[in-house]
């Protein structure tokens, strides 16, 4: 099969028809051999029921369908190991990824490319809030991760047959996707687009929650400069500490009086606190993870599959 389309979706029954209505006729124009692939956190909607619908009409509509409700970032890794394409791209149902932009994915991919990743100029209907979480989680990101990631990109993307294998084959539990294409590597491009709004309803993912999970799986699973930050403000704080106890010494010495004297060492035995309890968080924060790793449990649990093949993978 030549393309394999990734969408993750959730409690969005108004918003699939009009996803396909303005895509299948973009990929019938490249090729009639694809599939479009709904990774479905159950919804307490219709959308399985207008899934199997369009299915009904296009068989290569197919349902991947899970247990319970595993999030975004796991659907979408699920569906891309059951993708069978040359090629295949990742994107929203929300229609915030346009589907205009396909063919030209699909001709970078053509001339050469294993990831073209489209990066927002804009993010027409995003709050404030979010836009800013965003902008900082990139820049932090960018700073310390082990691979650069390109900032604006999301999960919207192409990725050539071997890319999905190798990210697939990672086996991680975070599902940062961003972060997981980058480690892998290979020629890659960008494609620069305008994002624009919601088609209809809201989001059924938190925005502020969402990204700063996002950004924290990009520092903690991608980086371990985080650790050494604590130590650094250990040192620095003990050495701070050091300076106001010589400081106090000296002054106590000369006989002068230290307007700080009383209020001083509270303050400061309450702010190294703080600094401890951060240090704390900080390896929480990886021990955490690494306990997700070392459990090996499934990424989701498949309850349901239409138009799989029986050699699709089983869990």
């Amino acid at each position: 099969m030549l393309l394999s389309v990734v969408v993750p979706v959730y409690q969005e029954e108004k918003t699939v028809p009009e996803f396909l209505r303005r895509l299948r006729p973009i990929l019938a124009e490249i090729t009639d051999d694809y599939e479009i692939i709904f990774a479905l956190d159950p919804s307490p909607d219709r959308t399985e029921e207008v899934i199997i619908e369009a299915r009904a009409i296009d068989a290569r509509i197919k349902l991947l369908k899970f247990s319970r409700r595993f999030g975004q970032p796991m659907a979408t890794l699920a569906g891309l190991e059951y993708s069978t394409g040359g090629a295949a791209i990742v994107m929203d149902v929300d229609l915030q990824d346009p589907p205009e932009l396909v063919a030209a994915l699909v001709a970078k991919w053509r001339e050469g490319f294993d990831v073209v990743l489209p990066q927002r100029r804009s993010r027409e209907g995003e709050p404030l809030l979010k836009r800013l979480v965003a902008a900082a989680g990139y820049l932090v990101i960018n700073r310390i991760s082990d691979v650069p990631i390109p900032p604006n990109t999301g999960d919207f993307r192409l990725m050539s047959r071997r890319v999905v294998d190798e990210v697939v084959r990672l086996r991680e539990r975070h599902g940062f996707l961003r972060g997981m294409v980058a480690l892998v590597g290979f020629k890659q491009a960008l494609l620069p687009f305008d994002r624009p709004a919601r088609f209809a309803g809201q989001t059924n993912y938190n925005r502020f929650l969402g990204s700063l999970r996002i950004g924290f799986n990009g520092v903690f699973c991608f980086s371990t400069v985080a650790l050494s930050l604590s130590t650094w403000c250990g040192f620095f704080f003990a050495g701070l500490a050091a300076a106001l106890a010589v400081a106090w010494a000296a002054m106590k010495l000369a006989g002068l009086r230290c307007p700080l004297e009383h209020p001083a060492l509270p303050l400061l035995a309450l702010f190294l606190g703080g600094i401890q309890l951060i240090s704390v968080g900080i390896l929480g924060a990886y021990i955490g993870r690494i306990y997700e790793e070392v459990r090996r449990r499934p990424r989701v649990i498949v309850d349901r599959t239409e138009g799989f093949s029986a050699n699709a993978p089983r869990r």
